[in-house]
Formats: structure tokens, C-alpha cells, sequence
């Protein structure tokens, strides 16, 4: 893990498009701000373990769900 320090609207630039700037340090919260493309997603790392979790989890779904679906998909599409 590389570790670096920075103070209040000092940057750390990450490969040519994206870019961490510090805006605010209150109490023991600091306040970032990132430029990044826009196809790059950005989250807080809880929400982007949860995404994960729920990717994992809807990538599992047992096979009588999924004919279940299939066949009320098939139902609606039907005239």
C-alpha cells in the first residue's frame, strides 16, 4: 500500500484522468474530492462491497426461480 500525506487542496493525480483532491478536514472526517471520467465508478467501498455481495448473490439464483421467471416473462410477452 503506497501511503502518501496531503494537506487542505493538495491533489494526488492517479494515471492521467483521474485526480484526488483533499477539500475539508473536520474533526477526524476529510472531505475528497475525485475528477474522474465518467465511466469510471466511484464508491465508498461499503456500497461497493454490498454491489458486490448483491452481484454474487443475484449470479446464484436457484434454477426454479429462474424457469419461474422465464415462464412469466414468456406469459407477457405473448398477445
Amino acid at each position: 500500500m503506497l501511503v502518501l500525506t496531503r494537506k487542505l487542496k493538495e491533489a494526488i493525480q492517479i494515471g492521467d484522468d483521474i485526480e484526488i483532491t483533499v477539500l475539508a478536514i473536520q474533526g477526524d472526517q476529510v472531505k475528497l474530492g475525485i475528477n474522474a471520467p465518467k465511466h469510471i465508478d466511484i464508491h465508498r467501498k461499503e456500497v461497493y462491497l454490498a454491489i458486490q455481495a448483491e452481484n454474487s448473490a443475484a449470479s446464484e439464483a436457484p434454477e426454479a426461480s429462474l424457469t419461474a421467471l422465464t415462464a412469466k416473462l414468456k406469459q407477457w410477452k405473448q398477445p
